[in-house]
């Protein structure tokens, strides 16, 4: 049983360190970008936590996304970009290029895994 815990407690450091925390398992949460009922919500830190350590500032506020959304921004945009320019959820969904993504999204099924491509 002792086995198990200690599993457990090493898989979730890990999932901490690489920013895939799931915030939401049961009951179906909303996605705060795209606003779809989603199973599985992950943590997005609107200031990334790079810029944040740095310049050694208390933590930075948060979002709760899903996987398709949390992708897409890190696909879009450098985490230079995201602590300067796209740091609330209002200033992501008024581009151009988040906009398009999320008309697309909206009509999308939730449990579908979605495929992000590098912005050019």
């Amino acid at each position: 049983m002792q086995y198990l815990v200690n599993v457990l407690i090493t898989l979730l450091k890990a999932l901490v360190k690489f920013e895939i925390v799931i915030v939401a398992a049961l009951p179906m949460s909303n996605c705060q970008l795209c606003d779809r009922d989603c199973l599985k919500l992950t943590v997005h830190h609107l200031i990334p936590r790079q810029q944040v350590k740095r310049k050694k500032l208390d933590e930075s506020p948060t979002a709760n996304l899903c996987a398709a959304c949390h992708r897409q921004i890190h696909a879009l945009f450098s985490n230079q970009s995201l602590a300067t320019e796209f740091n609330t959820i209002n200033l992501l969904q008024e581009h151009p290029q988040m906009q398009t993504f999320l008309i697309w999204i909206r009509k999308q099924d939730p449990d579908r895994k979605i495929r992000t491509r590098k912005a050019k």
